[in-house]
């Protein structure tokens, strides 16, 4: 089985801050088959580190639509680079054939339940995480495993 995961859960430093989240059941996959690592951030050229990013009103549905925006701390409007990362990491869930995608809750790209706002967590999914669901992929959070 193929396995997409969020690269941060794996140990890749590829978070905002230059760090990982490593997490031991993800990583524990590799065992079980192939995993691709991905990073959206990083595919959208966005550098690592980076200012930390957050969905400015609603969720990453909003972003899609065009009715938000994604800002980072100094107040750059991030969103082309979030929204082309999250189409090509959906270029590469597909071609890969993955049949499961473990994201990194809490990110603005990868949020399955919640992401920031303002610094306070809030309801609603990151970009990546939308975009995958309006095309039939279902992603699960890590904080669900």
């Amino acid at each position: 089985m193929v396995t997409a995961v969020s690269a941060c859960l794996l140990g890749i430093c590829c978070r905002f801050d230059g760090g990982h989240r490593l997490d031991e059941r993800v990583l524990k996959l590799q065992e079980k088959g192939k995993v691709i690592p991905l990073c959206p951030e990083q595919l959208g050229g966005l550098p690592i580190p980076r200012p930390p990013a957050e969905i400015a009103d609603g969720s990453g549905d909003d972003v899609l639509d065009g009715r938000t925006r994604v800002v980072d701390a100094e107040g750059k409007d991030v969103t082309p680079q979030f929204l082309e990362g999250a189409g090509k990491a959906l270029k590469i869930i597909r071609e890969s054939g993955a049949e499961k995608v473990i994201l990194k809750e809490k990110s603005p790209s990868c949020g399955v339940h919640k992401t920031y706002r303002d610094g306070i967590l809030v309801p609603g999914k990151g970009v990546l995480t939308a975009l995958l669901f309006r095309e039939g992929f279902e992603a699960v959070s890590n904080e669900d495993l």
